[in-house]
């Protein structure tokens, strides 16, 4: 009996160990990413589909075509509802562990993707925080309307 209750209570120990155990980002020295990501058996997930920018003139009169923003502001405007969508189901951007990012070519930028632009406001987000999301980023010929030049999914994962 007493060692059906040691193994119970032994069982029992590493469970709430294993629950209590965080995100393990593997950051090389001042890294904008990080190289891996390894999350504990046991945590939750929240997986946030590829969000989109908002036009510039939203809420303009039905018919009008979207205005849309450089690559920066629109992927300012892609974390934005990211972080509405993080905290709203209790996340932070410390728990996002993976980052796929979609830009298309800006014709201002010659048809190349502007990376830096991206960069910027990514780092806005991400520069005063010590954990940072694996991440992919990957030009494509397009998106869902003419004018959007950038797409982001992430996967955040936490402690239950």
């Amino acid at each position: 009996m007493l060692k059906s209750v040691t193994v119970a209570l032994a069982l029992s120990l590493a469970a709430a160990g294993a629950a209590q155990a965080q995100n393990l980002h593997v950051n090389p020295a001042n890294g904008a990413i990080s190289r891996a990501v390894k999350v504990p058996a046991g945590s939750e997930m929240l997986y946030v589909s590829g969000i989109t920018p908002r036009p510039l003139n939203a809420g303009a009169p039905q018919g009008t075509p979207p205005q849309w923003a450089d690559t920066k502001g629109q992927v300012t405007s892609i974390l934005s509802q990211i972080e509405e969508i993080l905290k709203a189901q209790g996340y932070g951007w410390e728990d996002v562990v993976m980052m796929r990012v979609l830009l298309v070519g800006d014709p201002a930028k010659g048809g190349r993707m502007d990376f830096a632009g991206m960069m910027e406001a990514y780092m806005a987000v991400y520069g005063p925080l010590k954990n940072r999301p694996a991440r992919i980023t990957s030009e494509v010929a397009a998106l869902v309307q003419p004018g959007m030049l950038a797409e982001i999914e992430v996967q955040a994962a936490k402690k239950p």
